[in-house]
């Protein structure tokens, strides 16, 4: 895949990621705030990234950041994670899944280097 289609189809998976997490994250406060309503479980969690610059894990934790529901507190390119405080922590799974399908592809092609050890 070339570098531009890489680039678009990040931006476009990212402004929906936005938007799909921009809601869930209204539901979430709406059904919290009703009388009887309990907030989902939040969490710190580290997840592993593909291999890439430092250029493109600090966009991939800006990225993670700037998607509602998420915060990225760490990047560690030593170890190649992200530490991150995640509002709904009900599905883990979901919210890693998302971050890889989402975001690693676009970016490993714009910034993917192989590891030297």
């Amino acid at each position: 895949m070339s570098r531009l289609p890489a680039a678009i189809g990040l931006l476009l998976r990212f402004l929906r990621a936005v938007l799909v997490s921009g809601v869930q994250t209204v539901v979430i406060i709406l059904k919290s705030g009703r009388p009887g309503g309990t907030p989902p479980p939040v969490a710190l969690v580290r997840i592993r990234f593909a291999p890439m610059s430092a250029r493109g894990a600090a966009l991939l934790g800006s990225m993670v950041s700037l998607t509602p529901g998420s915060t990225t507190i760490d990047i560690d390119m030593e170890s190649r994670e992200l530490l991150l405080h995640v509002l709904d922590a009900s599905d883990l799974d979901a919210v890693v899944d998302g971050i890889r399908r989402n975001f690693e592809p676009g970016l490993r092609v714009l910034f993917g280097r192989e590891l030297t050890s």
